[in-house]
Formats: structure tokens, sequence, C-alpha cells
């Protein structure tokens, strides 16, 4: 298997998610994540139960995806979205729940709970930074892994060599999407957060993905920085996946992915393209913070 995904249910004791003996570049990179995981697991140990090595390479499940893309004049794109297979998730829990029993005095004053902060200087300031960064550096090269082992299952199959395209540069449009960054706005030096949004300063090339079945877009920042130089991730959710389940049968799938090569079953209805926004809405609102260079259309798409 080129990269694992899916969840696993029953009683089957294997993880579906996970690696059974991670490849070589999965070890090779999961050297440069070992020496952050000891130092989060040894300050941290809660982390000890979270997704880590065997994971690294994987796709995870949700809206996460491999796509096999065209785009206008048919050339050939390998898209996948993932993260941190839900580590990153784990650490901002954890620390948004510190800050908020650590402002328990105060914490009525802010607009949200949710806006509870830690004072920089501090040791959770620091520890805090220092795990996202860790999580951060997982998902891209969880992205990097695999990316390789995709190309690698592609060229055995095609017997072709790919090549990454000549205008961009691999490490330009392999981004976050969720992390925080320092960064200079408006004569000073912030820490932006980014949530479900991505980078997208003056020549910066990223990724709109739409949903399955819909358009997706290469794009290069405009440096808006109203937007603090930022854009959307992809299209957003119209309603929960609890609703979309409810209101969509399989038939409906079906019906609308039958230009995509992908699962049709009852497991993935929560993907489908209904339950999101229009994407060529999307792109419209925000035709300032970005300009489209590729367009793309999906032909094979792997849900987890």
């Amino acid at each position: 298997m080129a990269v694992p995904h899916g969840r696993t249910t029953g009683r089957c004791k294997r993880d579906k998610g996970a690696w059974e003996n991670p490849p070589v570049n999965v070890d090779a990179k999961w050297a440069e994540l070992e020496a952050g995981y000891q130092w989060l697991t040894q300050k941290y140990p809660r982390f000890l139960n979270t997704n880590n090595y065997k994971h690294l390479g994987t796709l995870g499940t949700g809206n996460h995806f491999i796509e096999i893309c065209l785009d206008e004049s048919d050339q050939v794109w390998i898209m996948l979205h993932s993260g941190s297979r839900g580590i990153g998730n784990a650490i901002g829990t954890y620390f948004i729940d510190l800050a908020q029993k650590e402002m328990q005095e105060t914490l009525e004053t802010l607009p949200s709970r949710d806006l509870a902060y830690f004072m920089e200087g501090t040791e959770y300031f620091d520890d805090y930074l220092k795990a996202v960064a860790w999580a951060q550096l997982f998902a891209s090269l969880n992205r990097d892994a695999m990316m390789e082992n995709v190309v690698t299952a592609l060229q055995s199959i095609t017997q072709k060599t790919v090549r990454q395209p000549q205008t961009l540069a691999m490490e330009e449009i392999n981004c976050h999407h969720n992390y925080v960054q320092k960064e200079q706005h408006f004569g000073e030096e912030i820490y932006v957060t980014r949530k479900g949004a991505v980078s997208a300063r003056a020549g910066q090339y990223g990724i709109i993905p739409g949903s399955m079945g819909a358009k997706s877009f290469i794009v290069r920042g405009l440096g808006n920085e109203e937007s603090f130089c930022s854009c959307s991730h992809g299209a957003g959710r119209v309603m929960s996946r609890t609703k979309a389940k409810k209101l969509f049968s399989v038939e409906d799938q079906i019906r609308a992915t039958a230009h995509v090569e992908c699962r049709k079953d009852a497991e993935v209805i929560d993907e489908i393209p209904m339950a999101y926004k229009d994407i060529d809405a999307v792109m419209a609102a925000q035709s300032d913070l970005v300009e489209v260079i590729y367009t793309l259309r999906q032909v094979v798409c792997v849900k987890g």
C-alpha cells in the first residue's frame, strides 16, 4: 500500500490508517521529528497516546484526500490534503484548556472562552509554540512522505517518470492550513493563527481545493494586508456531517461524482459535494486575495 488510509471499525486489531512496517522514507523523516517528540512526551506524557511514528506518511479520514487531477492543458497533477494526523489538534485542545484554567478569574471578561491565552514569556506560552512548531513539521513531512510514495506507485504502474511542474517548487505548494506563525504586519511583529486558511503573501503559491467532484485551484497570493496576507483553505461546509448523512443518499453521491473515480458508499456521504459551498463563489469572493494560476478537475479521489 502506497499510503495507509481509512478508519478501523469493529473488532479489527490492525489500525487501517497506520503502517505495520513504515517504509524507509518514513523512517528518515521520523528521524527529523524524534527529538521533538521525546521532549513533548516527556514533559507532557498525555501525548504518548496520540498518533506518531506509524502514522507519519498516512492520510487520515474525514475530508483528507489524495487526488489525481488534470489542468486546463490536461497536465496531470497529484493533490493531497492531510495534516498532523490528530496530534496537532490534541496539542491545541490541551493548551486551550490550560489557558482557560490559567485565566479562570478573568475568563468571563473575554468574548469567548476559546480566546483564553498565555502571556508571552511564560513557560506555557513557550511550550505551546514549541509543541505547535513540532506538529507543523510533522504535518509538512507527512505530506512529503505521502507525495513521494504516491509518485513512486504511479511510476511503477505507468512505467513513466513523474515530474513536478517546472514552474513550481514542491515546498511552495506544501502549505499549512491550521497553524501559528510569527510575521510582520502593519509595522509590528505578531503571531498569526490561521485556522482553515493559508498564507497568501505576494507571489506565494497556494492550494485551494474544492469538494469531492468540484474544481480545485493552484493560486498565487496578492499580499492583501487587510486579510493578513491570507486566503481560504477550501470551499467550507454549508452543513454538518450529520445533516449531510440524513439529507443525501448513496444515489445522490453517485450522481454528484459521476465524473470522478472515487468511493461512492454510505461512509462518505458526509463528503458529498452539496455539503460544501460553491467553490466558484468562494473564489470570486477572494479575488482580491489570490489569483488563479491553474484550475484543476479531479479524475481520481481517494478518501480515508
